[in-house]
């Protein structure tokens, strides 16, 4: 098997070479390329916070009772595993707050501590993996009428504020443990599900609660600041007060990273289009890859079109480096791992795509205007041979080739994940 693989590599790797592609080179890129995958996928968004917690509110929802869910971190953990075993690269993982080790009694999100993730960090040391951070302000009683971080009620609005403050507090400690920066994503489900009247009045609430919250200053080798915008939700339809255009304006005054999320615009509206703007003006950005089906429902990530051109931008803006990729779905209808194996795969292939496009060439013909050409080249590359390519890649990283690793995601599903009850 392995020598029919590197047959057919040798053969990509002459035509790519026409092109003036070095496929070599694009394999040590890719490689180094590394993705955060979501821990929330393994148990529908749940945390351990309690041991009867579920998914609640904040315009956030999951779908099926597929068997086998995590129930604890030490199975998320072992999930994981599986995932990566099966996923090119190495790459990192994707907290949120919720997710801490907590004990029986639990702890109020305002008080929670690095401590509580001391686990996490040792088994991301040991397997060599990064850490991610979230800040989790749904599935909260004080999240229940719409607002947190823009609340007009002054006891609420602090806890929320606190809830954050101690959120890019473990995030830093994460990322000095591990030597490698975590970054801190903040998304808030404000907003309202029908006309709202003081639309101003909300968003200089949150900007000031932004303030108050990111006073505290920590070192950029430790610790990035993210904030991830959103067009509506389930129960806030109409208005939104974290916008696209309110964090825009303040990740770009405060040097911190805008976050895109694929699902969380019009379904008409290109994210990668966006890409190449921002990245005149931000140094990093971070991309939350799902796939949006007529609304934000947060299906597994896919190698289609709208991951191809966002592959596309981040290459061809010479962005590789200073775009962070984090996966963002959850499909509780089908096996858990292989949703997110199926995710990162695509992901990573979208962006070998991308590396082997010749862009140099295409972007000639455009100076040129000779766009016949460009568009003649663009339908050619199709069809070139991408899948030996891959296959390749996958075999240099250990990695099952083709579908061979979906078999192993059901031998897992039968040794191991239908004996959760």
């Amino acid at each position: 098997m392995s020598s029919h693989i590197e047959k057919a590599y040798e053969i990509a790797r002459d035509r790519y070479a026409h092109l003036g592609i070095k496929t070599d080179a694009v394999l040590k890129k890719i490689q180094e390329k590394s993705i955060s995958l979501h821990c929330w996928q393994g148990d529908d968004v749940r945390g351990f916070e309690r041991s009867d917690a579920a998914l609640t509110g904040g315009g956030i929802q999951t779908t099926g009772h597929y068997p086998g869910r995590a129930r604890n971190a030490d199975e998320l953990r072992m999930d994981l595993e599986k995932a990566f075993s099966l996923i090119p690269g190495t790459h990192r993982v994707n907290l949120h707050a919720i997710y801490g080790e907590f004990g029986t009694k639990g702890v109020e999100r305002n008080t929670i501590e690095p401590r509580y993730f001391n686990a996490w960090i040792d088994w991301a040391k040991t397997r060599g993996l990064g850490l991610d951070f979230n800040a989790t302000l749904f599935s909260h009683p004080k999240a229940d009428a719409g607002f947190t971080l823009s609340s007009k009620d002054s006891e609420i609005r602090k806890f929320w504020i606190d809830h954050v403050k101690c959120c890019r507090r473990i995030a830093a400690y994460m990322g000095k443990a591990l030597n490698r920066p975590c970054i801190h994503n903040l998304w808030i489900p404000d907003g309202m599900k029908d006309s709202c009247v003081d639309r101003g009045g909300y968003r200089a609430i949150l900007k000031d609660s932004l303030n108050e919250i990111f006073e505290i200053a920590y070192d950029p080798l430790e610790l990035k600041d993210s904030l991830e915008s959103k067009l509506f939700g389930i129960g806030s339809e109409s208005y939104v007060v974290g916008s696209h255009e309110f964090y825009l304006g303040y990740a770009l005054t405060h040097n911190m990273m805008l976050c895109l999320d694929l699902g969380h615009f019009h379904p008409t509206e290109s994210v990668a289009d966006k890409i190449s703007s921002i990245m005149q003006f931000f140094q990093e950005m971070l991309l939350h890859i799902s796939r949006g089906v007529r609304w934000d429902s947060d299906h597994v990530a896919i190698f289609d079109d709208q991951m191809r051109d966002i592959a596309q931008e981040i290459v061809r803006n010479d962005a590789l480096e200073r775009v962070h990729i984090a996966l963002d779905f959850f499909d509780a209808s089908i096996n858990r791992i292989g949703a997110w194996v199926t995710g990162a795969r695509a992901t990573l292939k979208a962006l070998l795509s991308a590396l082997l496009e010749p862009t140099d060439m295409l972007v000639r013909s455009e100076e040129k205007h000779n766009y016949f050409a460009r568009l003649a080249l663009l339908e050619e590359i199709k069809t070139m041979p991408l899948g030996a390519v891959w296959d390749f890649y996958c075999l240099t990283n250990n990695i099952p080739v083709g579908d061979d690793w979906i078999s192993v995601v059901l031998q897992y599903e039968k040794d191991v994940l239908s004996k959760r009850l």
